[in-house]
């Protein structure tokens, strides 16, 4: 059997062929999953919940099946943000209210996810309720990035993106409403997708329609990001949003090395401000497009009502999914959950009215430029990873921000614009530390994203910067 080391270095689509091919099985792979958390986890906080006896018992009965009849991922482990329920397992989603919960059922996409034969080992750290780009809470404390300790790790699929930097899993869950499987890639030099609305299935909780968070993959890599999109993906009769599986493969389609035309690039779509050094790296990552015969342009389309927008309907969100908290566990709930839940419940018919024209106008727009440009790219993050002790940016080049969350205005105008996106690995600053680079495509537009991102990554030459071991805080 290979070692440890070996293993945890390979990429997931290979660990899925040495399981189909016998070399390996799913107890090996949770043997050395347990060593390498017990070495390097204690650094970075990034899976503070671990079940593996329940992993070691699914692996078991999976094994009983033939290679071949084991599910896309072939007994591969996986964990699973700690939003997002798992049979008998614990589900804090990082709240004091929460820390002592067991889940009864699992979330529909830990069943799919399941089926196609993943084994789930481990719930990985989040904010509390996933408010805010940074993974802190006070059921289980902050997230350590990788690269620099002393720094934020992002959020709120920070404890995922931290797994994968570390080698502390091959695929990893995550959630995204403002960008919770992007800044957190972003900041740890892996990769994560956001999918279209419906590609990825989940249990419908509070209301029938949500759709500004999705679930969807985070890995180290284009392909194995693909792979594992494609075992979370497909309808089902419980999530009344979901689409059907396509016909090829979104793996098939990372590989098939179809280029893109013309592709557009914007530091900051008109409406925010970004850190020069991030502007830089990621304008000259999109510009070796070029090398592949790829027309780079520097362009967005128009969204303006971004900011508005979102804060309206993100009020509304928290407002009918935690009100009640509100009204009966206020004093567990941290400041910024309170505020905006607040925000929401002072929400006029009007302003859910204006808000929800807004989308569909900058939506529409969005659309229409994409009949000229077949991506679009920008920074995933407008800073570097920042100091962990701050619980949010406040400012960025000169401007000051209203609240919590409008420094991640570039990632959330594109959920409002309900297009795909990932976050690439494209460079590092000065001082070492990893910048992604937002790509993005039309609505459904999966396949052509993955094949365009796979490209660019062979480009950048960045695929094999994770796993690291977590390195010691600047003295």
């Amino acid at each position: 059997m290979p070692s440890d080391q070996a293993l945890l270095r390979s990429t997931a689509c290979a660990i899925v062929d040495r399981l189909n091919s016998g070399e390996v099985t799913p107890l090996d792979l949770l043997d050395a999953l347990e060593r390498r958390i017990a070495e390097v986890d204690g650094k970075t906080n990034a899976l503070p919940i671990l079940c593996f006896d329940r992993a070691r018992a699914s692996a078991k009965a999976l094994m009983q099946k033939p290679p071949g009849e084991r599910g896309l991922l072939a007994g591969l482990p996986v964990p699973i943000k700690d939003l997002t329920d798992v049979a008998g397992v614990k589900t804090t989603q990082g709240s004091p209210i929460f820390k002592d919960t067991i889940a009864k059922q699992s979330d529909i996409v830990v069943e799919l996810l399941e089926s196609n034969g993943a084994v789930v080992y481990a719930k990985s750290n989040t904010p509390e309720f996933g408010a805010g780009a940074h993974t802190f809470n006070e059921v289980f404390g902050a997230t350590r990035n990788p690269w620099d300790p002393s720094r934020s790790a992002s959020g709120s699929s920070g404890g995922s993106a931290v797994a994968l930097a570390t080698g502390t899993a091959w695929l990893a869950h995550g959630t995204d409403m403002g960008g919770s499987l992007r800044n957190p890639a972003s900041f740890c030099g892996v990769v994560g997708l956001r999918p279209s609305i419906g590609r990825v299935p989940h249990s419908p909780a509070f209301k029938i329609d949500r759709n500004l968070t999705v679930h969807g993959p985070m890995a180290r890599n284009v392909e194995d990001i693909a792979l594992m999109l494609d075992a979370m993906s497909g309808e089902h009769p419980a999530d009344p949003l979901s689409l059907p599986r396509l016909p090829a493969s979104f793996l098939s389609a990372a590989r098939s090395g179809k280029k893109p035309k013309r592709v557009a690039y914007s530091p900051d779509f008109g409406i925010t401000p970004v850190d020069p050094e991030v502007a830089a790296i990621t304008r000259k990552a999109a510009s070796r497009f070029a090398e592949a015969g790829v027309i780079v342009e520097e362009a967005h389309p128009d969204l303006r009502e971004a900011h508005e927008c979102f804060h309206v309907l993100r009020a509304f969100d928290f407002a009918i999914t935690k009100a009640e908290l509100l009204r009966t566990k206020r004093e567990y709930l941290k400041p910024e959950v309170i505020w905006n839940i607040e925000e929401g419940l002072k929400l006029s018919v009007e302003k859910l009215e204006r808000a929800e024209a807004q989308r569909i106008a900058l939506a529409m727009r969005t659309l229409e430029f994409f009949k000229t440009y077949d991506l679009l790219l920008s920074p995933a993050t407008i800073v570097a990873p920042f100091p962990i002790e701050n619980r949010y940016v406040a400012e960025c080049a000169g401007k000051k921000f209203d609240n919590y969350v409008e420094w991640l205005g570039i990632v959330y105008a594109i959920t409002l614009a309900c297009c795909p996106a990932l976050s690439l690995p494209c460079g590092f600053t000065a001082s070492g530390l990893p910048v992604g680079l937002q790509m993005v495509a039309a609505p459904r537009g999966e396949a052509p994203l993955l094949a365009g991102a796979r490209i660019l990554e062979d480009i950048l030459g960045v695929r094999d910067t994770t796993p690291i071991d977590p390195r010691p805080a600047p003295q």
